[in-house]
This record gives structure tokens, sequence and C-alpha cells, in this order.
């Protein structure tokens, strides 16, 4: 399966274990719920996901890598204690608690989560002292004579052996006490994700066009070359961080994230032609609704390469005008919740509480560790728009009616902010969608640009889908026009005959065709 679909699994197997009767005992008792084992090759996002779980079911996480631990850190260090049986003393060898147990316990002391997942990585790669306590682990979820606490799930990663040469295989015994989910690189998947972390466009647009260098692993007489998903991410925020700084990223700094020179330097190469792009088809212009009809034709005589370059570039633009949209609506949001306690407590409180209890929520969130990066973003948003108000009222004698509504005033305005960042999003997206209608011919480039976009239950309506008769008539068409049609009609035929659309034609002036989005991309099987 997926990675996405994986995550789902272990998300719901974490639900089930966690989930209590009346009572407040466990439906499955801890020595019926086996430890999760996601096989998988190297760098396909396992040890996130982890991440992502913990955090959307409000748990702990003890992430370790166990190639890293001796047979004393993972078990303790042994000891001699005296103990009596009937009449005799006897001498017996016991464990101090292992580095791994405590470390469960000292999660649960600093974020006060009583229940939470013991990840293990590289479980299958473990040393031969360490293998028989790996076993012992699995099977009775004890190091030593320590007891992983109640409530703790226990999830493993390991590689398949033909990434690794240290993996060992695990008998049937092993097998049959854990609940094994195998896990492949799926590109389609990624993709989903990628625009959700704003991976940088080169990536999405080239790995579009050669989606098998998305994951490759090979043997050469110079050892493995590879390329993953980790490599493509990491390289993706390197990309961008450079380009804030001004800096060029060649051959050499790919080579340093993406180990396999072939793709290396062909994605290089790209980088190169989808910078020069920017230039030549003036991209701000174009989202700006300016446009030539020379740009066009030069849109239609270019090749394949050059037409994903420039969907990636406007892509980019819109999921960076979306993201910064999405990131100004979550710190409204937030703030308002703060401007209504303070409205619903004003005889009681002063402005100066209000950011007192906006700090002390961030420090709890970050003390649980349940936050992510956005999410801490967006309380710091708050806390320095409520200190910025304080400060400038601090000093000045006014009844706390009056100062609340000077900051109310002040969130009148950060919220009109949003609206007109709102208009200019909606705007630009028009102005895209008006330069695909004029760039007939790409319809089906720009369809792959917004239709995971789109949500489920939402319309897509393709206008001057017949394209004055020509596509639905031969005898229409003019010569010039040959290749025009024959992609307009391309795209006919695939959103009628895409599972995941539903398609009306509604054959009126120049045609428009109508479709229903009734499951995401990749849901089905086209």
């Amino acid at each position: 399966m997926d990675i996405k679909r994986a995550k789902q699994e272990i998300k719901d197997s974490i639900e089930a274990y966690l989930a209590k009767d009346e009572f407040g005992e466990y439906l499955i008792p801890a020595i019926r719920q086996r430890p999760i084992l996601l096989m998988g090759a190297p760098g396909i996002g396992k040890t996130q996901i982890m991440e992502q779980i913990a955090r959307e079911c409000k748990v702990g996480l003890v992430s370790y890598t166990i190639t890293h631990h001796t047979r004393q850190s993972a078990v303790g260090l042994p000891f001699i204690k005296e103990k009596t049986f009937g009449s005799e003393s006897f001498s017996v060898t016991e464990y101090t608690m292992s580095e791994i147990i405590a470390s469960v316990y000292e999660k649960m002391e600093k974020t006060g989560l009583k229940e939470g997942i013991l990840f293990i990585d590289e479980i299958n790669c473990v040393s031969e002292t360490l293998a028989p306590m790996m076993l012992q682990f699995l099977q009775g979820k004890t190091f030593g004579n320590q007891k992983v606490p109640e409530g703790w799930v226990i999830v493993t990663a390991g590689n398949p052996p033909e990434y690794n040469k240290s993996v060992r295989e695990f008998d049937v015994v092993t097998l049959d006490r854990i609940k094994r989910i195998d896990v492949q690189p799926d590109f389609e998947v990624w993709k989903e994700y990628a625009y959700e972390q704003g991976i940088h466009p080169t990536m999405i647009s080239y790995l579009e066009l050669r989606r098998k260098n998305f994951y490759r692993m090979e043997n050469t007489v110079d050892g493995r070359i590879f390329a993953t998903a980790r490599g493509w991410e990491d390289l993706s925020r390197l990309i961008q961080v450079y380009e804030t700084l001004g800096k060029d990223v060649d051959r050499e700094v790919v080579c340093q994230y993406i180990q396999h020179p072939m793709i290396a330097k062909d994605f290089a190469a790209y980088l190169a032609l989808y910078n020069k792009y920017k230039t030549d088809y003036a991209v701000e212009e174009l989202l700006q609704g300016k446009w030539t009809q020379i740009t066009i034709q030069k849109i239609r005589n270019a090749s394949l390469d050059e037409h994903l370059s420039l969907v990636g570039l406007l892509n980019g633009k819109l999921s960076q005008l979306f993201t910064e949209c999405y990131l100004t609506d979550s710190y409204i949001t937030k703030l308002y919740e703060y401007m209504v306690y303070y409205r619903d407590n004003l005889a009681n409180i002063s402005l100066k509480a209000v950011c007192q209890k906006a700090e002390n929520d961030l420090e709890s969130a970050r003390k649980a560790e349940l936050l992510t990066r956005n999410e801490e973003k967006t309380f710091l948003r708050v806390n320095t728009f409520l200190e910025n108000i304080w400060l400038k009222m601090e000093g000045i004698t006014q009844a706390e009616s009056d100062i609340y509504e000077k900051v109310k005033e002040a969130f009148s305005r950060e919220a009109d902010g949003l609206e007109k960042q709102t208009e200019t999003v909606d705007q630009t997206l028009q102005n895209v969608f008006d330069f695909m209608d004029a760039a007939k011919g790409q319809y089906k480039l720009f369809y792959d640009m917004i239709i995971d976009k789109l949500r489920v239950d939402g319309l897509l309506i393709s206008d001057n889908i017949l394209y004055k008769g020509m596509v639905a008539h031969d005898d229409f068409v003019i010569r010039r026009k040959k290749t025009i049609v024959k992609r307009m009609r391309n795209y006919l035929d695939y959103i009628c005959n895409c599972d995941y659309l539903s398609t009306s034609l509604i054959p009126i002036g120049d045609g428009v065709a109508l479709s229903y989005k009734n499951n995401k991309r990749g849901d089905i099987n086209e």
C-alpha cells in the first residue's frame, strides 16, 4: 500500500488500541495490542507520518533508531540483588531501567500525556547481541524486566533486505505476534503531500514529467545510487532558502541530496531552464492578467517540457498565494478566539491578562509537543499582535471597555487585510483561468494544475470546449488549427472517460463541459 493508506491504517489501529470501555479499561487489552511493523524502502516518509499521527491523535511520541543502541542502553545494566526464597537467600541478576523505557516516563512527565507511541526505527537491523532482546520486546513489550507503560502503543519500522545488508529476518513466531504493513513509494500520494507542505514547484513539475525518477535504487560497480522522497523534500527546502539568499543550485549541490548522478544532472538542467522560463514568459505578469498574443503563440509552439515548466511556475505561485491566505485565515481565526474571551470576561480581566493567557496557551501546546510548525507560527503571530497593543496601552489610564474597543478596531484592520488578500488570490486565480482560456490546446496541462486543488463534490467548468465546432466535426477544422483541435479532443476524451469525474457536455455557443468531481484522483483506478 502507499504511505497515505499506511498512515490511516496505523492511526486506526492506535485509536482502536487506546479505546476504553465505560470502566476505563482498554477494549483491546495490552497483551492483544500487536506491535505494528511498518516495512518499506528507506526515505519514503515512515518517520514523518509517525509525527503526524501523534499530533492528530494527541498522544506522546518517543522515537528511537535502534541501530544506535547497545544491549546495555536498550535493556539496562545488570546488577546483583539478594532475594530470600523460603529460608534461603539467593543472588539474583536484575536490570536497571532501560534508557528507552525511561524516555517514555520522561515524556509522560514532560508533556502530561499518559498515552503515546513508542516508535522504534530500523527494528530489523539490530546488532547480533541485541537481536534476542528485540524479539522479547516485540513479543512481550519489555526490555529486560522493564515493561512498556500501559497506554503506549509500539510501532516499529524496518527496511526490506534488498535495501540493507544488515537486515535480520524475523521468524514465524515473531511475525505471528505483530501487525505488518508493507509500504511502496507512490508519486501521486507524495504529490498531494508535496502541495500541502509547499514543496518547490520545480520538483513537482519535473517529477510529473519523469515519474520513474521519483524513487530509484540501483546497484552499480561504484556502489548503490539512489533518489528518494526524503532527498527530494530536503533538496526542496534548500532551493527555497537559496532563492531567498540569492544563491544558485547547480548539479554539484543537487548531487548532495539526489545521489543518483544521472537524475541529479537531469534535474539540475531542468532547474536551470525552469528559472529561465520565469523571465521568458513573464510569469508575474501572467498572474496579473497581462499577456500578449506573442506569449500565447510562444506557448503553443513550445515543447512538452516547456509546457510543464510553465504550469509548474504558475502552480507554484498559486500554491504560495493559497498557503499565505490559509495561514492568515488561521491567524485571524485564532485571534478571534482571544477577542471573544476578552469580550466575554471584560468585567474581570485586563488586556495584559489576555496576553498572558495567549502566552501560557502557547507554552502548554509546546510542552505537549502537539503543534505543527504552522500552528506554532500562528500562535506567535497572535501573541505578537496582543503584546504590541498592550505595550501601546501600557501606562495609559483608560477604562477596560475603552481599551477593548481599540483592540477591536485593530482586529478589524487585520480582518480587512485578510479580505483584501482573499480578493487578490481570487483575482489571480481568475487571471490564470483567463490565460487558460486564451491558450487553447493547453487545457490538459492546466487541468493537471488545478484538479487536485478542487475538492470532492466540486465542479470543473471547461469553456469553449468545441472550439467553433472544429472539435465536433472534421469538416469545420482549419488546417493551421489541427494541433489545437487534436489536443482539445484528447482533453475532452479524458474528462469524459475519467473515473473520478462525471462530465456532461452542453452544446451551447462554443460548448461547455461540466465535470463533477466524485472522488480524489488516485482513489480509483483509472
